[in-house]
């Protein structure tokens, strides 16, 4: 029988951690959120692996080392209003809320939305609202303090930087494989955006998301 508490430290140490995940907000956030409650049953055994983890309708819970490096990307303060692009089982929208965030969180797939809408009901999550919603159709302009992407762009589009606050945050993972990279976006300005590149991955796509078109020769 897996030792939980033990597999959860061992997660934060050597995975978290380990991908410079320094934030001590970020790493207690994780130890406080109960993982294992997330993880469909039958990946309970691996709730804690550096890996990620099928979900219904082919999509696939991130690694716990990005998801610590998205929250540390966005420096959630206490307050602020959070939009989240691809709720899955609720994980990080759980975690947003521990770091004292109110949180929109928008879910594509119907069952998936209601299996975040549970698990988050369970953990207690109260400032965490999940909406079944095609996030390539939002608009909204200066809206989020901060705004996560949990699914790849293959070609960047500017509404997700548009729907931030001045001085709001963005993490987004941009490209095709073999190579995208996440971007930490600052808005500086009512026209001015700032764009740090974080390290590189290979993650699935945003349903309906902007594809580049195919060459033909």
């Amino acid at each position: 029988m897996m030792n939980i508490e033990i597999a959860r430290e061992q997660m934060i140490e050597q995975q978290v951690r380990a991908w410079d995940v320094l934030d001590m907000r970020v790493l207690d956030a994780m130890r406080q959120v109960r993982r294992e409650q997330f993880a469909p049953q039958p990946y309970l055994d691996v709730a804690f692996a550096d890996a990620p983890i099928p979900l219904a309708r082919g999509q696939r819970m991130l690694p716990a080392k990005v998801h610590g490096r998205i929250l540390q990307a966005l420096a959630v303060n206490p307050g602020d209003i959070a939009l989240e692009v691809g709720t899955g089982t609720g994980y990080l929208s759980a975690c947003l809320d521990k770091l004292g965030a109110r949180v929109r969180s928008l879910e594509i797939f119907p069952e998936l939305a209601e299996i975040a809408r549970r698990n988050l009901f369970a953990a207690a999550a109260n400032n965490v609202g999940v909406e079944v919603a095609d996030a390539m159709q939002l608009d909204e302009h200066a809206a989020y303090d901060v705004i996560a992407v949990t699914g790849s762009l293959p070609l960047y589009d500017e509404r997700f930087q548009q729907a931030l606050r001045i001085g709001g945050r963005l993490f987004i993972i941009v490209g095709s494989a073999p190579v995208m990279e996440a971007w930490q976006v600052t808005r500086t300005g009512e026209r001015e955006w700032q764009r740090v590149g974080l390290f590189e991955t290979v993650i699935d796509s945003l349903i309906n998301a902007p594809k580049p078109s195919a060459f033909v020769f």
